[in-house]
């Protein structure tokens, strides 16, 4: 089963992929873990990268698309991909259905954290304190959500007319969050 955890910037997709992995074997597939891990190594790739994300910017859709294909071989072992960060345009989502399409697979639903965005900016201040990372201020952020909201949202209409979208409250504790992600994986 492949899967995309939607959401805006901070919604919890992370955390929740992570359970995912532990309770299902599936494979994270998360462009911003795949971008910091690029980044990390000081490659070329990884230095432009990094000017892109310190930014609040997005990555260009070939840089996504090669690092998804190369860790797809990993996730179909697994028997299922969590798409985290990714797709986040509409011409992204229809550049993955068509790669897996080329491998005999699809999106089978896409899981949609609805949250409150002043509770998110709360989230990255917080995390931002716990965990030092450069792309957390509420500059970044502000300008992620403003990315999410003009380039990402259409994405809701275009799985949503595939009938794939589930809509899930994000508010809850990561307990409650994951029991909901559950639930709809397996309705």
């Amino acid at each position: 089963m492949n899967i995309v955890l939607f959401g805006p910037p901070n919604a919890g997709k992370g955390t929740q992929a992570k359970t995912l992995v532990d309770t299902r074997g599936w494979v994270q597939l998360s462009t911003g873990d795949m971008l910091r891990a690029a980044i990390a190594a000081g490659s070329d790739l990884g230095k432009r990268v990094q000017a892109i994300m310190d930014a609040g910017e997005l990555v260009s859709d070939d840089i996504v698309i090669e690092l998804i294909e190369e860790r797809l071989p990993e996730a179909e072992a697994a028997g299922g991909a969590i798409f985290d960060g990714f797709p986040r345009t509409v011409a992204q989502a229809k550049a993955l259905d068509r790669l897996l399409a080329g491998r005999d697979s699809q999106i089978d639903k896409v899981i949609l954290l609805v949250v409150d965005r002043d509770e998110l900016t709360n989230r990255v201040e917080k995390r931002a304190t716990e965990q030092g990372r450069a792309d957390d201020t509420v500059e970044v952020f502000n300008n992620r959500f403003d990315v999410y909201e003009n380039q990402t949202a259409p994405l809701i209409p275009y799985y949503a007319g595939q009938g794939k979208v589930v809509e899930v409250d994000g508010m809850g504790s990561i307990g409650a969050v994951s029991a909901s992600i559950a639930a709809a994986l397996d309705g």
